[in-house]
């Protein structure tokens, strides 16, 4: 028998629902309107209605008819991005699968959708946070012709995810879904590939040695299997009931991958406006279901870039979310999985040890998410501790039953750690996320004279000198999303690796982002107020001892800072197409509000 929610989550709940009346009423009022005034294309020219047609082909007389609903696929199609490659045919087989019901089915728009993988300690990683707003820009495109009565969201890594969803919310009247296409195959042992990763960073290893590691790691069509913001995009789908139950890590090319791809386009069409089960994305995306985001994020050990995307997932509904609710969720949300970079198994292992049946299951049980949300599926949360497969064509859910491996899933019993790894530090340095769940408890508190850089070069450049090898608080900043754009710093966990494992006590501080990736290494990161115009850590001087400690919460300085000059701000770079993001940099608020431009000058 289910225990009852527990005290924390329905505190945190509440709070957030009392934070939230105004502006979540606001949202809702919006999406009625939108009901009115797209709900209907009878209304429409026929002017109009012949441009919308006049590609369709062999769906036109059905669009003419109007007799089923039309769904609009919004696709973050490249054959770059190995995890979007296989998007490449989706919409000629998702309309195969609407037709089957009765319904049609249009591409409505595309969407960018970078790899940071690629743009690692590259130029073009100044654009990564920011391609978030212009995918949610994208959406609204792509949506706004008023044609249809559903939506599907191809998409599944790092920024693309999150501005999907932004974007989608906009249009909250409408019923949506999102679509992934699941991970690649195992490859090389990720402890394989970390090793090589730091004998190269020690100048042990040749390019050529490396190459051949990371391709043996990201080989074919599919998400990178480590878990890092692409997988817990999928996780958190799962956990907010807007996959069709269990998808998240099912490989491409499968006939499970298919079965359930084609089951998401019939209950598209299944729970449109005229159905007599509506599910509007905004009604699905309430409160509840952004803390059962949090909370799945929490109990997996998922990236800390989610701490910033879920505040800006949260106010595209009208629901206000801050990192003093996700640090106080972390403290009842015991980690009851380890995939790596926390643990050795990828999301493949953990999807075979139970994956995300076995994680939803063990949270409701628990009480520690809340069950009586509304999904896209034909129940409630209930639908999504389960695992979906095949009876010879037939798509069907089992019971997951007990963890098949103890060293990747355990029971909220006996988990891992007691508590979901995500800290808020706070001092005078500002406020900042500290990811515990990688990192040994011995160091979660550093305290060192501080070395202070401007970029990620400058740091690699102090490295290979021997300048670092000491006990040191390494201070990267400039890089917040005024400053930048707040890139990834994941260049920097080799060689700040290679410290630590020499004896010395390492940390890192900074107004940037580190990724799904971070790992071992002791960091403070997403720091806010940015050191852009004068914040805290632009008052900082190369030898200032600094404290950093996760378990009472410190980030802070003995130096008197209010008796100082802040470093001066940093000229803006060109090139990569950094210039033509100005605005963006300009508007964007601080970390912990989403660092999102559009939000801001939406006033959201």
């Amino acid at each position: 028998m289910s225990k009852p929610l527990h005290d924390t989550l329905h505190k945190v709940t509440q709070r957030v629902i009392e934070n939230s009346t105004a502006s979540r009423r606001a949202y809702l009022d919006l999406i009625a309107r939108e009901a009115d005034n797209m709900g209907d294309r009878s209304a429409v020219s026929c002017s109009n209605l012949a441009h919308a047609f006049a590609g369709a082909l062999e769906d036109q007389s059905a669009l003419v008819a109007a007799k089923g609903p039309n769904i609009g696929i919004v696709t973050a199609y490249n054959d770059m991005l190995s995890a979007h490659q296989p998007y490449g045919r989706y919409p000629d087989r998702l309309k195969i699968y609407a037709r089957e019901v009765g319904a049609t089915a249009q591409v409505a728009g595309g969407t960018p959708a970078m790899c940071d993988g690629v743009t690692q300690g590259e130029t073009g990683m100044e654009l990564s946070l920011f391609s978030r707003d212009v995918i949610a820009l994208s959406t609204a495109v792509a949506l706004s012709h008023a044609m249809y009565d559903g939506a599907l969201m191809l998409g599944i890594c790092d920024k693309i995810v999150p501005g999907l969803l932004m974007g989608s919310l906009r249009f909250g009247h409408l019923p949506t879904i999102f679509v992934p296409s699941g991970p690649m195959p195992s490859g090389i042992p990720n402890k394989e590939k970390q090793r090589v990763r730091q004998l190269y960073a020690e100048g042990k290893a040749s390019r050529a040695e490396l190459l051949a590691s990371e391709m043996g790691s990201y080989h074919s069509p599919g998400t990178c299997t480590f878990f890092g913001t692409a997988n817990s995009n999928q996780m958190m789908m799962e956990m907010m009931g807007l996959h069709i139950p269990g998808s998240a890590f099912i490989q491409p090319g499968t006939k499970l991958r298919q079965a359930l791809d084609r089951e998401a386009v019939h209950r598209v069409a299944a729970i449109g406006p005229k159905s007599a089960d509506y599910r509007p994305l905004g009604r699905c995306v309430d409160e509840k279901a952004i803390i059962n985001a949090a909370v799945g994020l929490l109990a997996t050990g998922g990236s800390t870039n989610h701490a910033i995307h879920l505040p800006a997932m949260a106010r595209a509904a009208g629901v206000i979310f801050d990192w003093d609710d996700l640090s106080e969720l972390s403290g009842a949300v015991p980690l009851i999985a380890q995939i790596y970079p926390n643990g050795s198994g990828d999301v493949n292992h953990f999807h075979n040890a139970g994956g995300m049946g076995f994680v939803i299951g063990e949270l409701l049980e628990a009480g520690l998410a809340h069950r009586d949300i509304l999904t896209v599926g034909r129940g409630d949360l209930s639908d999504y501790a389960r695992e979906p497969g095949l009876d010879e064509d037939a798509l069907v859910w089992r019971d997951v039953g007990a963890s098949m491996d103890d060293t990747m899933l355990r029971p909220v019993a006996h988990p891992f750690k007691p508590d979901g790894g995500m800290r808020l530090v706070a001092g005078n340095l500002g406020r900042a996320c500290f990811k515990t769940s990688a990192v040994d408890e011995a160091r979660w508190t550093v305290e060192a004279p501080c070395r202070i850089f401007e970029d990620q070069a400058s740091v690699a450049a102090a490295f290979k000198a021997g300048e670092l090898d000491r006990d040191v608080v390494v201070v990267v900043r400039f890089q917040g999303p005024r400053a930048n754009g707040m890139p990834e710093l994941h260049k920097l966990t080799p060689a700040l690796g290679v410290l630590q494992d020499r004896g010395f006590k390492v940390a890192l501080v900074t107004d940037g982002r580190m990724s799904g990736a971070s790992g071992k290494v002791p960091a403070a990161i997403h720091c806010t107020p940015e050191a852009l115009g004068g914040g805290p850590l632009a008052l900082l001087r190369d030898g200032d001892m600094v404290r950093l400690c996760a378990k009472t919460g410190a980030l802070s300085t003995d130096a008197d800072l209010a008796a100082r000059i802040p470093a001066p701000d940093p000229a803006p770079e060109s090139g990569t197409g950094r210039e033509i993001f100005t605005m963006m940099r300009r508007f964007a608020d601080g970390a912990e509000q989403g660092a999102s431009a559009m939000m801001t000058v939406a006033g959201l």
